[in-house]
């Protein structure tokens, strides 16, 4: 696969709350800092996206009394995990990892704001509808590709190259760069879904 000028490269929440010690940590989720810092040198262009839920957000375990994290509900706009309480907006949980350059990025998407409803997609918000106003940044600048890599796989990553592919950008995921939550093979069936959408998932851009 070749970096082309006008591709953008999208880190999806590095932050601290997904990665060891943070509140919902992904496995070996720091792994990728130093993947995503190396691929970002080398594109044009570079979005990062932030996890920004405000306190009791509607997806926390602890908004819904008796309910355990990682258990699910039925919400308006469909299933949803709940969450032990993570990137809070304004607590170090929510800030980006220490170690990741973000000094190129031209844009930040903060998403998972609003209240009532969750957000994993760099696209929409968990109704599919709700946009984040990335797709216009991306048409306006003229970029047609859009390579991602960051936390999680099965979730955040996923529900963004889904997205990508469904609003007709092409979408490459680095799988090293990634890593997973895995929650009943979660990881499986996103990885089947992205191929299926017409992702291209790469373990490494040479």
């Amino acid at each position: 696969m070749k970096i082309l000028p006008d591709d953008l490269f999208l880190i999806i929440d590095v932050q601290n709350d997904f990665c060891p010690g943070g509140a919902l940590a992904v496995a070996d989720g720091d792994a990728v800092v130093p993947v995503v810092n190396r691929l970002a040198s080398r594109f044009d262009h570079v979005v990062l996206t932030q996890d920004w839920h405000p306190a009791r957000h509607s997806s926390f375990a602890t908004s819904h009394p008796g309910a355990a994290p990682f258990s699910s509900i039925a919400m308006p706009y469909g299933p949803q995990t709940l969450w032990p309480d993570h990137c809070i907006q304004g607590t170090a949980g929510a800030g980006f990892h220490p170690d990741l350059a973000t000094d190129r990025a031209e844009l930040v998407i903060r998403k998972g704001f609003r209240g009532a409803i969750d957000s994993y997609s760099a696209f929409f918000e968990n109704d599919l509808i709700t946009p984040t106003g990335l797709a216009g940044y991306l048409r306006e600048r003229g970029l047609k590709r859009v390579v991602m890599a960051g936390l999680a796989t099965d979730f955040c990553v996923q529900y963004s190259a889904l997205d990508a592919r469904r609003l007709g950008f092409e979408t490459a995921v680095v799988l090293s760069g990634c890593r997973a939550i895995d929650l009943g093979g979660s990881l499986a069936a996103a990885t089947a879904a992205m191929r299926e959408a017409g992702a291209a998932l790469v373990e490494e851009i040479a």
